[in-house]
């Protein structure tokens, strides 16, 4: 893409997303176009990875640079030389936490923002556009992510990330409310929709009652989210499949006591993988392997250590994510992982995938039946219903939409850009 220059007149949608980001530009005729992300090695994406990585580089004798990268080259980076660089992932699920705020890495002390801004200020880079010269709508979830999150802290450090990342003129906007916006141009009629938004951390529905005569004057009705999605799941089969071999369900002995369970906290941290890459600290290992000393499944928890410590987080969750995706368009998958003496062969049927993430189907429930309570309105009242994200691809999330309203009113599609699409047109 060429650069836009300093024509302000030209407006940005950015969907800063947990697990992608995805931005879309709005030329001076109102044309909704996806920016596309080149990286060498790589073919040109309209979604980038929302991973940043930082390494430093010798310079002149005694000094040093801090590098970075983004997207897919965070990733090359990373392997290319993952002892002596940090992986940074999920950074959207930290925005609502005031528990985090900064971090040391490569010897400096970072906020949350800084890392987001390096984050955003390179992904401008990346498609040749100033950040200072346009206007953009960036979206937000309706709750964010994490425990007990602050939402309205969430936004202003949201809000922080993008003036620190050279944004002059920023809007922010809920980011359902901006998928309902693309999917409203495809009305003939005044329409009462209901829109379904999963991402990698949330997950948000909103109910909006639009005219395609007057898209200007969409009007909310009602609104819900849950600070879960495609992530979750993600979790559920590294809990049931992947946790098993690496000891979770070991035990070990104080002084020759009673048999205790080895800490759950380590088999939480290694579902989440924003966590995973936090746990490789000394302390951590050290604790692992004085546990392992007289665990039941010493094997398993050297295994756990090894993942850790040579940070093979990248690798496992891409193992999930396939078994995953091959979930939603078949019966039963194999989820194949290996690294050194740790070798997972393990069948997965879309029927017990269905049974672990039954949990949070009935969170998503009670977020739709929540949204529909807060605008109202009985389910016969929506027209119709637009499900986006990669999470909507799931048979059984699906089925719950089509149980709920019907099938013939459940539409999908442009799951990665309908909401950045969305933000570009609300406030053009």
């Amino acid at each position: 893409m060429s650069s836009i220059g300093s024509n302000r007149s030209v407006r940005l949608g950015i969907d800063f997303g947990t697990t992608n980001t995805v931005v879309v530009v709005l030329d001076a005729q109102g044309r909704p176009t996806p920016a596309r992300f080149s990286f060498p090695h790589h073919p040109p994406s309209e979604t980038c990875r929302s991973l940043l990585c930082l390494w430093r580089e010798e310079g002149m004798p005694g000094r040093s640079s801090l590098q970075e990268a983004i997207g897919a080259a965070a990733i090359d980076a990373y392997l290319e030389d993952p002892a002596d660089s940090r992986l940074i992932m999920s950074m959207k699920s930290y925005l609502a936490q005031a528990s985090f705020r900064q971090t040391r890495l490569m010897g400096q002390v970072m906020t949350l923002e800084m890392l987001i801004a390096s984050f955003l200020a390179c992904l401008m880079r990346t498609i040749d556009v100033d950040p200072a010269d346009v206007t953009a709508t960036v979206g937000r979830p309706v709750h964010f992510a994490g425990e007990r999150p602050d939402d309205a802290l969430g936004e202003q450090r949201l809000r922080d990330s993008f003036r620190a990342a050279g944004f002059h003129h920023v809007d922010v906007a809920l980011e359902p409310e901006a998928a309902g916006w693309h999917f409203a141009r495809r009305l003939d009629a005044p329409a009462t929709v209901l829109v379904g938004d999963f991402g990698g951390g949330t997950s948000d529905f909103s109910i909006l009652r639009f005219d395609p005569a007057n898209l200007r004057n969409a009007t909310p009705l009602g609104y819900a989210g849950v600070g879960i999605a495609g992530d979750q799941f993600d979790y559920r089969i590294i809990d049931n499949v992947i946790a098993p071999e690496l000891g979770r369900h070991a035990t070990y002995r104080v002084m020759g006591g009673q048999p205790l369970p080895v800490p759950a906290e380590w088999y939480a941290s290694l579902g989440r993988w924003h966590r995973l890459a936090l746990m490789r600290t000394p302390q951590t290992l050290r604790n692992i392997a004085d546990v392992a000393r007289t665990a039941s499944e010493p094997d398993r928890l050297h295994a756990l250590m090894r993942i850790i410590d040579e940070q093979q987080g990248q690798a496992l969750y891409r193992a999930v994510g396939a078994a995953k995706r091959d979930l939603s368009t078949a019966g039963r998958t194999v989820l194949r992982y290996d690294h050194r003496d740790v070798h997972i062969n393990r069948e997965i049927t879309r029927a017990e995938f269905e049974g672990w993430i039954a949990p949070d189907l009935k969170q998503f429930d009670d977020a739709v039946g929540l949204a529909l309570e807060r605008a109202e309105l009985p389910a016969t009242a929506i027209d119709r219903v637009f499900l986006t994200g990669g999470t909507s691809f799931v048979p059984a999330v699906r089925d719950l939409f089509n149980r709920r309203f019907g099938a013939e009113r459940v539409d999908m599609g442009n799951e990665f850009v309908s909401v950045a699409e969305g933000l570009a047109l609300m406030n053009a």
